[in-house]
């Protein structure tokens, strides 16, 4: 499912934050922005320190719009609580921070795969103003949400070993491979300076659907994305759903499962994890995205 978050400040916050970034360019000078070249272990090379107008670390203003981009195991927690959390915030704290769900991509015709692949494929390969089989892209996302959360579901987590060789036109699912395509999706998401995106890390198996092999290439890749992929200072947030699915583990444990064979999260996760995403969202929106716990505990 998908959740989204709609509006950017009081008012109209995404015409305004438009306007201040010109097109929803990036801001390059010495005084606004800093960019450095970092080579990564995989042979990649990518702009991965660029740092926006400090403005885009303030508030998003009261009026947000938020969209959520999930499959199944995203639907078991947005049905924890997710909607009714942020009506409550909002009676509390006088915001308008509204959020909707949708299944990305859909079944057909694109085929129900949510995985680096996938929305590299959408977003960076078929890039545009014109939907890719009647999925959205980025430039029609961007137009009209002012935070976008989009996650894996659980078969992210089943890794074959590295071949050497690096394709990001690849579907197979590798370390390298998912690098390439999270280094292509960085450089797409930073386009859209006005849009802050939150990305979940990938949702686990559980011990009887996976290797430890296969378990511990799935935690170097999450831990990647952590402490390399993400950085401060850009419009590019993680909640970090593995790590409270495994409780530091490397399996989705069968007291948080569907079953022992089955990992979708069951209704303990949900209820657990649902507060913490939406208090992530409400932490990025609010300008505490790089100061606020990854995990969106307090």
């Amino acid at each position: 499912m998908t959740a989204v978050l709609l509006g950017c400040s009081s008012g109209s916050s995404k015409k305004a934050a438009e306007d201040a970034t010109s097109s929803n360019d990036v801001t390059t000078s010495t005084d606004t922005a800093a960019q450095d070249v970092t080579t990564h272990p995989d042979g990649l090379t990518t702009d991965v320190t660029t740092n926006l107008d400090a403005q885009d670390q303030t508030s998003m203003g009261s009026d947000v719009e938020i969209l959520f981009l999930h499959h199944s195991t995203g639907g078991v927690i947005w049905g924890g609580g997710v909607e009714q959390w942020f009506t409550d915030y909002n009676s509390n704290q006088g915001t308008s921070y509204q959020i909707v769900e949708q299944a990305f991509p859909k079944d057909s015709p694109y085929g129900w795969n949510n995985y680096p692949f996938d929305y590299w494929n959408i977003w960076v390969n078929h890039a545009g103003p014109v939907a890719f089989t009647e999925e959205p892209t980025l430039e029609m996302l961007t137009a009209k949400q002012d935070v976008i959360v989009w996650k894996h579901c659980f078969p992210v987590s089943g890794i074959d070993a590295d071949n050497g060789a690096p394709d990001v036109t690849s579907e197979q699912k590798t370390v390298e491979n998912y690098k390439a395509q999270y280094a292509g999706l960085k450089t797409k998401m930073r386009e859209f300076p006005a849009t802050r995106f939150v990305v979940w890390t990938g949702a686990a198996l559980t011990q009887a659907s996976n290797s430890e092999e296969s378990a511990t290439r799935a935690r170097t890749f999450f831990q990647w994305v952590k402490s390399e992929w993400d950085e401060p200072g850009d419009n590019i947030f993680v909640w970090d759903f593995y790590e409270l699915e495994t409780q530091g583990g490397l399996y989705l444990p069968d007291n948080f499962a569907a079953s022992p064979d089955d990992s979708h999260p069951n209704d303990t996760l949900a209820q657990l994890a649902a507060p913490l995403f939406a208090q992530r969202v409400v932490d990025v929106i609010e300008g505490r995205g790089d100061t606020g716990k990854i995990t969106g505990e307090p």
